[in-house]
């Protein structure tokens, strides 16, 4: 299969679509991200770029303190309204149920299904953006997207975000086990 050299621009396909949340000079401001990741498994650290003019990177570096607001498909509107403000100009919380967890500076969106508070542990400086990396403090659920006490992503129905079309995306049909489903080359090679 003939590849062809399209350039330096690559993106991750797709890409987890968040809202985080922080206080930003006293005030909750919300922004919408996709450069979201967990980073370790123990502590649980989880890292998200975002530009290093953006209120929301404000109000990180002010508290030291900030949320990860996964949304479904039924708050796209919503997601995308937090993408297209700004909340030096604008208070996207008065769009929002707020609540708060264990810390005070790490707002949290109530209408997501699943949400995350953060310490912030290290903050890498790039070019254009900000890499915030924050040890996870809780972690709240909505029972509607439970099953046997784990979070079900069928019922959770988050989005992606691609790019550079900028489009949103459901997810599609689940295609098995990881783990396990490459088992059968192991066995074609014994």
């Amino acid at each position: 299969m003939a590849k062809k050299n399209i350039g330096k621009n690559f993106n991750v396909y797709p890409m987890p679509v968040v809202m985080v949340g922080t206080t930003t000079d006293g005030k909750p401001n919300f922004m919408t991200a996709a450069w979201v990741t967990r980073v370790n498994t123990e502590p649980p650290l989880i890292a998200v770029s975002m530009g290093l003019k953006q209120h929301t990177a404000k109000g990180i570096q002010q508290t030291r303190q900030f949320s990860v607001n996964v949304p479904s498909v039924d708050q796209a509107e919503l997601v995308d309204y937090c993408g297209l403000v700004h909340g030096y100009q604008v208070d996207k919380s008065a769009h929002v149920d707020i609540f708060r967890g264990s810390l005070e500076s790490a707002p949290m969106v109530r209408e997501c299904p699943l949400t995350a508070e953060c310490r912030l542990v290290q903050t890498v400086e790039l070019p254009k953006d900000y890499l915030f990396i924050g040890e996870v403090a809780g972690v709240y659920a909505t029972e509607a997207i439970m099953t046997d006490g784990q979070i079900d992503v069928g019922k959770l129905r988050p989005f992606v975000l691609t790019m550079p079309d900028n489009s949103y995306w459901s997810l599609g049909e689940r295609l098995g086990d990881a783990w396990s489903i490459g088992r059968a080359l192991i066995k074609s090679e014994q």
